[in-house]
């Protein structure tokens, strides 16, 4: 007579929340591309053509005095980045609003109706990372040691877009104006960081202030992987502080809402 199995221990409670994060992530990953006959091309699409666009400006047609050569790794290095985090910050403004009835319904951390924005955002950043690689082998752009950063880069991003998410998708809920205020906060944020130009290109004094802009940092260490000279010390430390900064009061602030937002939605 063979004796019935052990039960399963129960999963403990960060075991759930991973799970739910990948399935909810993994939904909108293939919603994103199941729907789309082009599918995994709209992701390297997009900001290759933005990429190609400010290339054919600044070198074709206006005598170009920014960046370095070759100018369509240099601006790809920052587009990249700035399409994840562009993608997941506007997005967030929806994430209660979209699923109102599961954020309602579901005991899971409300954080993964962020988190899960952030991580799929993320997911098509890395899978759209060999187009900066062809666009190197065929420019002739070497890699660096400051390939080595490329990690610090992504693990920076994704805490100050969390921190970020998290301040805003709860607000969102009660002020709906603040939906569109984001758009065009983002769309200023674009030409107020270092994406078509560099730090180094700034007039003196105002490099200094543009350092505290995050994304500044973040983009200097990816650019780091090809362009060493573009890596700033006091724009990564400004950088990681301002971060997990974003990080820790976006926890606090979301914490604080949370009920009122479960109330609303």
């Amino acid at each position: 007579m063979t004796s019935a199995p052990p039960p399963r221990p129960p999963r403990t409670r960060g075991q759930v929340y991973r799970q739910s994060l990948w399935l909810l992530t993994s939904r909108d990953l293939k919603v994103r591309y199941t729907t789309s006959f082009l599918g995994y091309v709209w992701t390297i699409l997009d900001p290759l053509v933005m990429a190609i666009i400010y290339w054919f400006v600044f070198t074709q047609i206006v005598d170009r005095t920014i960046g370095e050569d070759p100018y369509i790794v240099f601006l790809l290095a920052g587009l990249l980045p700035w399409m994840w985090f562009n993608a997941a910050v506007g997005e967030t403004t929806r994430a209660f609003i979209k699923d109102a009835k599961l954020v309602r319904s579901t005991r899971i951390p409300r954080t993964v109706w962020v988190n899960r924005i952030v991580l799929s955002k993320g997911i098509e950043f890395v899978a759209a990372i060999p187009v900066i690689v062809v666009f190197a082998v065929l420019f002739g752009a070497e890699p660096t040691a400051g390939v080595l950063w490329l990690p610090v880069a992504i693990v920076l991003q994704a805490a100050l877009t969390v921190g970020l998410g998290l301040i805003i998708a709860p607000l969102v809920v009660f002020f709906r104006d603040l939906e569109r205020a984001v758009k065009l906060i983002l769309r200023f944020l674009f030409y107020g960081s270092p994406i078509i130009y560099g730090l180094s290109d700034l007039p003196g004094g105002l490099d200094s202030w543009a350092a505290f802009n995050p994304l500044a940092g973040i983009i200097s260490l990816y650019r780091a992987s090809f362009f060493p000279d573009q890596l700033d010390a006091r724009a990564v430390i400004i950088a990681t502080l301002m971060s997990l900064g974003a990080l820790v009061i976006g926890l606090l602030v979301f914490r604080r809402m949370v009920p009122a937002v479960l109330k609303e939605v």
